[in-house]
């Protein structure tokens, strides 16, 4: 096996999660350098088994003393255009974690980068592309067996511990991350886009933040146990120390309505501070019925006339981060697109999409409005320029 020669462009948690999720998964790899003033990504790599490599001041120092068989960028969101137009420029396959930009603006940039000039190869890290459970979902939805999709109530809801993070890590900031949602289940919208096949065409939404607020501050920090609370790992890059009196902007719990240009209806609920986790999608079409269950990784289908028990499959495999093993399947898909073996299963365009798609909820949540997706859709396919009907 021929050996990946990595450069790292933001050494941060999730980055290095994939890179140890690589090791594991049998890539002879070789990490030659990084770009990084703090990188805490460093103790993951350690315990992998995996050399940082070489520090380096820039990304341009760093670019410019490859060659490399992939860039790996994993700054946090709002650097992700200058780092995606520097690797562009530098011409090695890139891959990105999600969202893959930040804001509208950014997207028909960067829609503009590639359709001017292309781009070299661009792998996004919306990693429940490669779930079993949900390529699974995705074979079942192609085959027909739901008929066609009427309807779908899905949800995202996180733990004490996890939503505690996301208030006190960078992504707490609208000017860092973008918001709660387009981080978090820009996800969950690349899959909803793919079962319908289709583009939202109308959104409407409603949230705001009244969990982790100052006036909460008293709020008790233990578990009955007598264990902490809130204080699930070190919180990164420009971490604040409280979730309840840190400075965040955004949205700890929202909801939307999303009416896709096919006639597919879909509730989305999401929370951040539940004492039951879910992360669960409800199928509902003229010949059946499918539940996805992805924190306890199980689905659950039947046909709209038959009596009988429910088909069931479990696919085990559960961890703590509710990934569930995706990390893994990941780096098998890249793995295999980096070799030419597989097309990996979501593209830059897709991502695109998915983005948007989170960012007209964003905007119709904080106008208070029901939003005609058409025009953004018509920028979006502008900007794209030939590529648009591809």
């Amino acid at each position: 096996m021929t050996t990946q020669r990595i450069a790292v462009i933001g050494l941060g948690q999730r980055i290095a999660h994939v890179l140890a999720a690589m090791k594991e998964m049998g890539w002879d790899l070789r990490v030659d350098g990084y770009v990084d003033p703090r990188p805490v990504g460093a103790p993951i790599m350690q315990a992998a088994g995996i050399s940082p490599g070489r520090e380096f001041a820039t990304p341009e120092a760093l670019l410019a003393a490859g060659p490399y068989d992939l860039v790996m960028i994993g700054t946090p969101n709002h650097l992700h255009m200058t780092h995606l137009k520097a690797a562009f420029a530098a011409g090695y396959p890139i891959f990105s974690e999600k969202p893959i930009v930040r804001t509208e603006a950014e997207t028909l940039d960067l829609a503009r980068a590639i359709a001017a000039a292309g781009s070299p190869p661009l792998y996004i890290g919306l990693v429940m592309r490669s779930m079993p459970i949900v390529k699974e979902t995705i074979a079942r939805v192609d085959a027909g067996e739901l008929g066609e999709l009427i309807s779908m109530d899905a949800t995202e809801h996180l733990p004490p511990e996890h939503g505690a993070y996301l208030a006190r890590n960078w992504r707490r900031r609208s000017d860092w991350g973008g918001s709660f949602m387009l981080d978090k289940v820009c996800h969950d919208f690349d899959i909803f886009g793919r079962l319908a096949k289709a583009r939202p065409a109308k959104v409407a939404s409603f949230g705001g933040r009244r969990i982790f607020t100052p006036e909460r501050a008293d709020a008790p920090r233990q578990y009955e146990d007598g264990s902490p609370a809130y204080a699930m790992r070190d919180a990164g890059w420009s971490a604040s120390n409280d979730p309840f009196q840190s400075d965040m902007d955004l949205a700890d719990h929202q909801t939307a309505m999303v009416e896709y240009d096919s006639g597919f209806r879909l509730s989305f609920h999401s929370n951040s501070h539940v004492a039951l986790a879910e992360r669960r999608w409800y199928l509902a079409g003229t010949e059946g019925t499918l539940i996805a269950d992805l924190v306890r990784n199980r689905l659950m289908l039947r046909r709209a006339l038959n009596r009988g028990r429910p088909e069931r499959i479990d696919y085990g495999g559960i961890t703590a981060d509710s990934h569930n093993g995706a990390d893994q399947a990941m780096a098998l898909d890249l793995l295999a697109a980096l070799e030419g073996r597989a097309a990996f299963p979501v593209t830059p365009w897709d991502s695109m999409e998915a983005g948007l798609t989170v960012m007209a909820i964003d905007r119709a949540m904080a106008e208070g409005v029901m939003l005609d997706c058409a025009p953004m859709w018509a920028e979006f396919d502008e900007a794209r320029g030939a590529r648009a009907a591809a």
